[in-house]
This record gives structure tokens, sequence and C-alpha cells, in this order.
């Protein structure tokens, strides 16, 4: 096999990585509220119903943002159900997911959830455009974030919440472009909307940071023109764009599979195109940023069918997608891909938090434990914290049906600001081995801290409830570093990370 190579350089920076690329995704969705994160009766849960492990198992992630409350659920959310003593909530349908809510878990519940995490961890709350509208939104950002003597600043303390819940970050709506949204609009429709609401937020708060719609997947037919229509009306009132992006394998394609973040990387760049095209043409200085507000693993085929044959249960299994080393593998890609596009990616959001295509499981009164998908992205979230380093690599290359020509080595580096480096690398290869040459130019390092690798002789390997450890990542030997260079072998099918010192 030749050696893939590349050169690490601190003069040849991509940007600076903000902590909101570490976001998770909880929404009102099968198991991930319910049984999930809010369990009253479970022997680990607190006064307030949440489930101590699930608690632990989240900081361990090292998750920095939590968007909420959805996804298709918020589109026909209605906030108010979801505040006040919890025996005086209404029960709903929820269209979404052919669901009931007990709305047993609202607002306040949320927030204590973030508040439990920790301070490194902040809300994302997304407004109902769907079915609703600017009032509405109006009325939630005062019942959240106003200090008080108002009606419903006052309503929030009467409920117990004497202190605003300080929500910076706002999202304008969920895929209104997708016609299985409720209340789905045109690009024209959302755009007004969008823009009347961020001008009318920004009135209550001129710093509120707000999440314009952008496309669900890139394969979207109205893909770009979307956004281009969307920023001319929102472009000097929102601060994002969201990108929504799932990648599971077809007909047994794994190749493909495994290339997926050559989508995710193309969908970022043709969105960072337009909307810098829209800027040009309005003549704006200001530089929207993108929010990748949903990416993951996701067997979407099944999903139709399981939605569809539900009756309006509370909390059933839906999207409880048991990852393998292969599906790992491919979403530590795509977190490289988020890397490799720091300078305008400034928020993702994993989706989702607990059971729903989710890095972490529980079971109803029982364990909770680690998916494979877990430890890519916590080890992304504790060591990817600084300046990304440019990487472009020289490495083999092979044949996929959906992407053509592909290299073997994906890979991206982080200097924090002490002077380590980590290098994050994923080899594409089912069969083979590949060897790893990296060049160091002007950086201070002599001694490898560690490298560590999630791979497995069995790609199909994943942790379940009866075997919760099958799969963690383990140490590789003989990786060295001397004379300004790093060499390593990246095991077959592999996630690789390799910090330096």
């Amino acid at each position: 096999m030749r050696t893939a190579r590349f050169t690490l350089d601190p003069a040849f920076t991509v940007g600076a990585v903000n902590p909101r690329l570490f976001g998770s995704f909880v929404e009102h969705l099968g198991r991930c509220v319910y049984t999930g994160v809010f369990e009253p009766g479970h022997p680990a849960a607190d006064a307030e119903g949440l489930r101590g492990d699930v608690l632990d198992l989240v900081r361990e992630l090292g998750v920095t943002t939590v968007r909420y409350p959805g996804g298709n659920f918020v589109s026909g959310y209605r906030w108010e159900d979801s505040v006040g003593p919890a025996g005086d909530r209404p029960r709903r349908l929820d269209l979404a997911w052919r669901s009931t809510e007990t709305n047993r878990f609202g607002l306040s519940e949320y927030i204590a959830f973030l508040k439990k995490l920790g301070p490194q961890t902040e809300p994302m709350m997304a407004v109902n455009l769907g079915t609703r509208g600017v009032a509405e939104a109006l009325a939630l950002q005062e019942y959240a974030n106003h200090p008080g003597g108002t009606a419903l600043s006052d309503l929030r303390a009467e409920h117990g919440d004497k202190d605003p819940f300080g929500i910076r970050l706002w999202c304008l709506g969920n895929e209104m472009d997708g016609p299985w949204q409720t209340g789905h609009k045109t690009a024209a429709e959302y755009g007004r909307l969008a823009a009347e609401t961020a001008r009318a937020m920004r009135q209550i708060d001129p710093d509120v940071e707000l999440v314009a719609c952008g496309s669900s997947s890139q394969a979207m037919e109205t893909f770009a023109a979307w956004e281009a229509t969307v920023l001319e009306e929102t472009y000097d009132l929102v601060d994002h764009v969201s990108l929504h992006a799932y990648y599971e394998p077809h007909d047994g394609d794994l190749d493909s599979f495994l290339a997926s973040a050559v989508d995710m990387e193309s969908f970022i760049e043709n969105v960072v195109a337009t909307c810098d095209h829209v800027g040009a043409r309005l003549k704006s200085k200001k530089r929207i940023n993108l929010s990748f507000d949903e990416w993951n693993v996701w067997y979407m085929a099944k999903t139709q069918a399981e939605v569809s044959a539900l009756d309006w249960p509370e909390a059933p299994r839906l999207l409880e997608d048991n990852y393998s080393v292969l599906d790992a593998v491919v979403l530590g890609s795509l977190l490289i891909a988020l890397l490799r596009h720091a300078d305008r990616v400034t928020v993702a959001c994993l989706a989702q938090l607990v059971n729903v295509i989710a890095p972490i499981m529980t079971e109803p009164g029982g364990p909770a434990w680690r998916q494979t998908t877990f430890f890519p992205f916590a080890q992304a979230s504790r060591y990817g914290r600084g300046e990304v380093l440019d990487v472009r690599v020289d490495s083999p290359t092979y044949e996929t049906e959906k992407y053509g020509e592909a290299d073997l080595l994906h890979a991206t580096a982080v200097r924090a600001e002490d002077g380590t480096v980590t290098v994050f690398a994923v080899n594409r290869s089912r069969t083979g081995a590949l060897p790893l040459d990296v060049a160091l130019s002007g950086l201070d390092l002599t001694e490898v801290v560690e490298h560590s690798a999630l791979a497995d002789a069995d790609p199909d390997a994943r942790n379940t409830l009866a075997e919760p450890d099958r799969v963690v990542p383990h140490p590789v030997d003989g990786t060295a570093l001397g004379d300004g260079r790093l060499t390593a072998v990246l095991e077959p099918l592999s996630w690789n990370v390799i910090r330096l010192r």
C-alpha cells in the first residue's frame, strides 16, 4: 500500500474551533426524552426525574450545545403546553411522529437538564414557524429571557424559575423546505416570515443569535435556490444558515458510505458559496456562518414504515439504530469534515443525544451505555479544541459509485493553545492498513502522547445491552515522532486519534 502523506505547519490554518461545533440535539421523538434523559422513578433519577447515569455519559461525551425541542416536532409545538405544573399540562397529538406528547418534560426541565450538565453546555432553542409565527416566538422569548415585571416573565417566576433562562441561540423554525414538515412553506414564504420574526426578536434583544433554515439536504430539488431566496430576505437579520445531512449505505454500497464526508464537505462548500454570493450581491460586509444542526448516520429507509404503523403511543421505540464499527468510522469522518471547515461551520449538532439515532442508549428502569459512535465524538470534543491546521492529503484513492474517486485517508489536525497537536484520521480501506507520514514544519513537538484507534476485525461489531463494552478504542503501538516527521500505520477501517506534544 502506498503511504499517505501530508504536512502540518502552524503558518497555514483553517480557523479556530468554536466550542459549539460539539453540540447535540434533544427532540420529543421516540425515547430521546422519556426514558432517555428523563425517567422519574428510575433508580438513577434525581428529584427532577433526570437520569444521573445519562447525565454522566453526556458530560463524558463533551456536548457543548443542545438544540431543542425539534426537529419536526417543533412545527406543531405549543410552548405554553410545556410550562407550569406538570400535572396541569395538556396531552397533545404530535403529527410529526404519530405519537402522544404528555408535556411532562418541558421548557423548565430542559433548562434544568442543561444546568446539571454544567456551564459548558448552552441552550439552542427552536421556535415554531410551521403552524405558528411572530407573536408566539416573541411570547416564548419574553417568557424565557426577560428578567421580570411583565406578564410572561412574571409567569415564569410563578412557575418556579425566577431567573431568566438566558437563551442566546435561536432557530427560526425547522426544515421548512421539506414537504414532510407541518406548515411547509416556499422559500419566499419562509424567507419573509423568518425576516419578520428575526426583526421582532431583535427588538426585544438586539444581541440574539439567529439561525435561518437552509436546505434539509443537498439532494433537495430546491437546494441553493432556497438558501439564496431566504437570505435575500434575512441576510442582515440572521447570523447562521442551517444544514442537515444524514448518511446510510444504499444497496450494500459500503465504499460510497465510507466516503459520505465527500458529500458533507461539498454541501458545506456549496452553502458557503451561496451565502457569499448573496452577500456580495447585497454589497454587505457581513459574513453568514453555518449551523450544521442535524447530522449523523441514520438508517432512514425503515423509518417511514415504523412511523406509519404507530397509533399515537407515548414515547415509542423509534429510530433506535444500533451502530457498528463501520458506522463509527463514518461518523468520525463526518467530524473531520466539520473540523476542516471550522472557519465557517460555527455550530453543529449531532442528532440525537439519547436512544434516537444516538451515541447513548438506555433501557427503561435499566442501564445506560455507549454506542460505538460515542467514542469519536467524545474524543473530538475533548481534543479538537484550538486552531485547525490546513491539511492537504496526498493519499492512495479508491473508486466509489456515488462520489467517484475518493481518498483512502481523511484527516485533519488541531493545535491547542498549549502547542500540543492532535491528528484525527480515518482509513477508509476495508481491507488494508494505511501507512501515514506527516511532515512537521514549525512545530515544536517531540513526543507521541497517545495513538488510539477504533477498529475491529469484525466491522459489524456493536455495543449492546448484553455487551455494552464490546467495542472501545484501543492503543496503537509503533507510532513514532522523530526528525520532524510523524509515522504511523492506520488499521483497516479505523478512526484514529494521535496526540503529539
